[in-house]
């Protein structure tokens, strides 16, 4: 076998120790992780510092730049990360549903692990952490594959918490690390059935339609991010301030940042002067249809612009006629991540929440909150904008299957 391969057979070899260990063992080895990140920041920063000097040389733009960054203030909340996942309910052996049948049966639906969860992830150190604590405590081992602009700092991550987990008498295959960032390797992790349960990439469209559309294994298909905030004509224009500002300009380089603002027109001419200025104390780069540059300082339009997850200090900004005219735009514009509404007619929102195709909704809040850790999930290994198996952010109980536990007493069937 290849390398890879070869790393996921040792990470399948690992899976069953995972599945059996007590919430108590796994619980331990994330409190393990956590203080290890924390004694070997050090070093952790060292290697990071190296990737983004590579990155820089290679003319790698800000939002990129961002993603790859660790500081100590990110590594101690990636350690903080960890320690929310002890304090979460292990999703290993609930019970889903159970009942008694008229002969007898006893039967029970329980969730179990997947078994070997591979992620395949562009520029996300963090990433590293956070796709195996979750693993960890689903009871599943993981087989992690990063991109070459994070080479050294998930390398470095990966080594520390694999003897971290190894120190608590869990197997260190438990995190599998692929340090060959080729084409090739990816095409490895695709083949890898009967070795890799579940592949998620996570990064751009490229990669994930790559890895949906050739995947040997089943995918998750994760979010590209062109998320919209819709403010309609009953809006508290202040709080619509608020929440675009937010939206677009708190961390431009993630999945859920706001790409693009519509605005009904009944409230265009008094709002966008307002937000135009505040987003333009924030750096903003405003690109707008003709009725927004009639209005406000901005850039006119290109039809691409609407498509674009700019992952960056630009927002494209359109006057739609109605709600209606909101939701089509959406509709053909939209990738089935997070939307937004801010508006005070209840109706509005109902119709808005109703009708959105997306795996997150808002109704007078910020498209920011869809991460795991705001949903209060610890963590998360992805945002899901697929209908099958796990939709929106992805933490433990995504993690897992269930199957049927089924008791009898010699019942035979007739």
């Amino acid at each position: 076998m290849s390398a890879v391969l070869d790393l996921c057979a040792a990470a399948k070899a690992a899976a069953p120790a995972l599945a059996r260990a007590s919430t108590a063992h796994k619980d331990a080895a994330l409190a393990a992780m956590a203080a290890a990140l924390e004694a070997d920041q050090r070093r952790i920063v060292e290697a990071n510092v190296h990737d983004l000097e590579a990155a820089r040389a290679q003319g790698v733009p800000s939002g990129t730049l961002d993603r790859l960054t660790l500081t100590p203030e990110r590594i101690a909340a990636l350690g903080a990360g960890l320690r929310d996942l002890v304090r979460l309910t292990d999703p290993v052996g609930e019970i889903v549903r159970g009942w008694k049948r008229p002969n007898g049966l006893e039967i029970r639906q329980v969730r179990v692990p997947l078994g070997v969860v591979a992620m395949v992830y562009e520029g996300r150190p963090n990433v590293t952490v956070d796709a195996s604590g979750l693993a960890l405590k689903s009871g599943n081992a993981c087989v992690l594959r990063g991109s070459s602009l994070a080479q050294r700092s998930n390398a470095t991550l990966a080594a520390i918490l694999r003897a971290a987990v190894e120190q608590t008498g869990l197997p260190a295959d438990a995190v599998c690390f692929v340090e060959d960032t080729s084409r090739a390797a990816v095409g490895e992790l695709m083949r890898a059935r009967g070795l890799v349960d579940l592949l998620i990439p996570r990064g751009g469209a490229g990669l994930i339609q790559a890895v949906v559309r050739d995947s040997q294994v089943p995918v998750v298909e994760t979010g590209v991010g062109n998320c919209h905030v819709y403010v309609d004509r009953a809006a508290d224009l202040d709080m619509a301030v608020r929440i675009v500002v937010n939206a677009k300009a708190a961390r431009p380089s993630v999945c859920c940042a706001a790409e693009s603002l519509l605005v009904h027109h009944d409230v265009a001419e008094t709002y966008l002067p307002k937000v135009a200025a505040a987003l333009g104390e924030a750096g903003v780069e405003l690109r707008g249809d003709p009725a927004t540059c009639a209005l406000v300082d901005a850039t006119p339009a290109t039809p691409e612009d609407w498509d674009t997850e700019f992952l960056d200090l630009v927002l494209a900004v359109r006057v739609v006629d109605s709600l209606d005219d909101a939701l089509a735009h959406i509709a053909c514009h939209g990738t089935l991540h997070t939307e937004a509404i801010v508006t005070g007619d209840r109706a509005a929102a109902r119709t808005f929440t109703a009708e959105v195709d997306a795996a997150a909704v808002m109704v007078n809040a910020s498209t920011y909150f869809t991460d795991g850790g705001q949903f209060g999930f610890g963590a998360e290994i992805g945002i899901s904008t697929q209908k099958m198996h796990a939709r929106g952010p992805m933490a433990l109980p995504e993690l897992t299957t269930t199957k049927y536990i089924v008791e009898g007493d010699g019942q035979v069937r007739e």
